[in-house]
């Protein structure tokens, strides 16, 4: 292809046959690319936009052909236990070995297989343009780009290859947003190592999800680009988890014309785009690479040896955009018709204006991806069944040698940790990992088959069956929380840079960076099949919570000196006995912010009802507690921003904060215990909320009302110490509210 960049071959001109036969292998490893090669008539044109999106998606025979195919070879891995069989084509996978010598050799931030994967589109293709280079200004844009491992090996490139050294690089990103709580399920990401720490690079849009499927989002993300002179590169590496329906996931995958529409709109002519792909066997695909064939001078489908072999990733490179002019009005057309359903219902374009000559290529090139996915699942299969020694010996040595030749093909070198994109100033959401909490175990277990069994049983029997059984069923004996003390106020607090982020009103809270997500997945599939009023919910007989005398006594261990009054949120029936624990220091009762009636229980506390009465209670405790003075305040959850941030307060205004799950009023959620009341700051805290709150009272009476999600930056909710107490407040309250679900 003309579009490669030239690259060192064999380094060792005398070899044994094993040796060559190797080192063929081997090369045969990074050349798996197809390059569509446009005829020199001209044919192929941007189509007349009158024809798109006018008539419903077509079957080509042939291809559907190859699809039916590469699914009874797949379907032969519906009875592998998904956990063991992963270890066996880790194992078997030639470049298995690559990211561990990237991350030895090189000290990659955020070296994933996806770094290792763009990092080899960089060094195959030139995907820089020679404009960008010489100006020596470089703008690029990556969309679905969670974690950010391309953002990262682009920064790894830039800064130790010779002809980019000294590169003037500005870049931007979008993903589903991995704090919005609404955003969920299989299609977000969590880990938010670079995102923590990169956050003003990132655009979510005004709604705040970061949903490039929505036509509002696409013209914000091109009015956040402005300032570029021009945007040279676009990346999008988005896909969605199809694992329950492999078979489907072309299908499932109709973000591509999203993606791709983007680029068109933002790159600048000359400009490169990278688009991730599967199999191209649905005429949706047909047509897109047909477009995108027109846009660019060249497109190329690319399988880098660091994707594993066996599946049906590819990546589409389109190089020197001829830009807006010759596509416009067909632009035009796609934005109108922007959303999640574009070419879903109606196809791009029909097959009687994609020319013979592409649709030949456009087959020549499924049926090489095709052959090599076959090979190796077969290979994989019969490897599967046992291993010779020679065959393990023979593919160790090639595994050993494709990691060496990536290092000296691509040229990778050591990247000091201060060059790195992100300084790591903030731990993010998903190092957190309190004591105790079950962390980092794979959600998928056992093979396919077994899965879909799961998936047909009741919530309670898949709780039964699951990984947290035994934690959820295990009876309170004490209240949880005593260990877990958060000391304060905190060293910095900037709150004066605090800002408030309002969008769309969430419809559930699927998603928390403040709980393990497989946590938070249980408790919403128990509350879809239970169909909850947690006040009617009684609470468990048989577990022992905190008894009120010994949350008093608790809180006079750590009430140093125990002198002032303690504002006590809930029913003086269950204190007033209790008084005396605390000596000469006076309880003063008022009403616990109550969970609203006729709220979801799937909103958690993500209700800005529920959440405008917790924040008023906390106004009322600071415009009323004295210096030293203590504070109970019960919670229904803090999962989302706006509860997390309440107790960030707190941490701020008070010595030490605690809590005691299930609270000793046995109602649903957890009791904080706040101590040492520090006036000072709570006076530079009240004008913050009580803005929040006024703002909060306008948009509650506005019809299809949009909500506060957010008032303090994430950075500092994101602060290990609150971090740490957030993720263990909300793993017992989750643990509580499983096991009475489950009695």
């Amino acid at each position: 292809s003309g579009s490669r960049k030239k690259v060192g071959m064999s380094h060792n001109s005398s070899v044994t046959a094993m040796d060559f036969e190797a080192q063929t292998e081997i090369n045969g490893l990074f050349n798996k690319m197809k390059t569509y090669m446009k005829p020199s008539s001209g044919e192929w044109r941007v189509p007349d936009p009158n024809v798109a999106l006018s008539r419903s998606p077509e079957k080509h025979c042939r291809l559907q052909a190859l699809k039916a195919s590469l699914n009874a070879v797949k379907n032969q891995l519906s009875d592998k236990n998904v956990q063991v069989w992963h270890q066996h084509t880790n194992s078997t996978n030639r470049a298995g070995k690559v990211m561990a010598a990237v991350r030895s050799a090189a000290n990659a931030e955020v070296c994933t297989q996806a770094w290792c994967k763009f990092y080899e589109i960089l060094g195959t293709f030139d995907l820089l343009p020679a404009e960008a280079l010489r100006s020596g200004e470089l703008n690029t844009v990556h969309l679905c780009e969670a974690p950010g491992a391309f953002v990262t090996a682009l920064n790894h490139y830039l800064k130790t290859a010779e002809s980019t050294r000294y590169c003037d690089w500005s870049w931007a990103a979008n993903t589903l947003n991995p704090y919005h709580e609404a955003n969920g399920g299989g299609t977000t990401i969590a880990d938010d190592r670079l995102i923590a720490n990169t956050l003003p690079w990132w655009f979510f849009g005004s709604d705040n999800t970061g949903d490039i499927t929505t036509q509002k989002y696409l013209l914000e993300l091109r009015a956040f680009v402005a300032n570029m002179r021009r945007v040279d590169v676009v990346t999008a590496d988005g896909s969605f988890d199809c694992q329950e329906n492999p078979d489907e996931q072309e299908a499932l995958v109709g973000l591509h014309y999203c993606e791709a529409t983007a680029a068109l709109l933002l790159l600048h002519p000359g400009g490169s785009f990278v688009l991730k792909m599967f199999t191209l066997y649905e005429h949706s695909s047909v047509c897109l690479l047909y477009l995108l064939s027109c846009c660019f001078a060249s497109v190329s489908v690319f399988k880098p040896a660091t994707s594993k072999a066996g599946n049906s990733e590819v990546y589409v490179v389109c190089l020197s955009y001829n830009g807006k002019e010759a596509v416009r009005p067909l632009l035009s057309k796609l934005i109108r018709n922007y959303g999640p359903r574009l070419a879903d219902r109606e196809a791009l374009f029909p097959s009687s204006v994609i020319p013979e000559t592409f649709q030949k290529q456009h087959e020549e090139v499924c049926l090489h991806f095709h052959t090599l996915q076959v090979e190796t699942i077969t290979e994989n299969l019969q490897l599967f069944e046992g291993m010779r020694p020679e065959q393990r010996q023979r593919l160790d040595l090639i595994r050993d040698r494709t990691a060496q030749e990536y290092l000296q093909r691509f040229q990778v070198s050591f990247l000091p940790r201060s060059r790195w994109v992100s300084r790591n100033t903030v731990t993010p959401a998903c190092c957190v990992a309190p004591v105790g909490r079950p962390l980092n175990l794979k959600s998928q277990t056992g093979s396919f088959n077994e899965r879909k069994t799961l998936n047909s049983l009741s919530w309670r029997d898949r709780i039964l069956r699951g990984r947290h059984a035994a934690w959820i069923q295990s009876h309170c004996a004490e209240a949880a929380g005593a260990a877990c003390v958060l000391e304060g106020p905190p060293s910095v607090c900037q709150v004066d840079s605090w800002y408030r982020v309002v969008g769309a009103a969430l419809p559930a809270v699927r998603n928390s960076p403040f709980c393990e997500v497989g946590l938070l997945n249980r408790l919403n599939e128990a509350l879809m099949g239970a169909d909850v009023d947690w006040t009617r919910v009684p609470p468990c007989g048989s577990c022992h919570g905190a008894p009120a005398a010994s949350v008093l006594a608790d809180v006079a261990g750590l009430w140093k000196p125990l002198e002032g009054q303690c504002l006590v949120f809930g029913d003086r029936s269950a204190w007033g006995p209790c008084e005396g624990h605390l000596g000469n220091v006076s309880l003063r009762f008022s009403a616990a912010p109550s969970f609203p009636e006729g709220g979801s229980a799937g909103l958690h506390d993500g209700d800005p009802r529920y959440q405008r009465r917790l924040l008023t209670c906390l106004v009322r405790s600071l415009q009323t507690l004295g210096s030293g003075d203590a504070l109970l305040l019960p919670v229904f959850s803090a999962l989302t921003r706006v509860t997390a941030a309440a107790v960030l307060c707190l941490h701020v205004c008070f010595r030490w904060l605690t809590f005691r799950c299930p609270p000793p009023s046995g109602a649903v959620g957890a009791l904080l215990l706040c101590g040492g009341f520090c006036p000072p700051a709570a006076g530079r805290i009240l004008p913050v909320l009580t803005d929040l709150l006024d703002c909060m009272a306008r948009l509650e009476g506005e019809a299809d009302a949009p909500q506060v999600l957010q008032f303090v930056p994430m950075e500092e909710l994101l602060s290990r110490g609150l971090s740490e107490f957030l993720h263990s407040l909300n793993t017992e309250i989750v643990q509580q509210k499983l096991h009475r679900l489950m009695q």
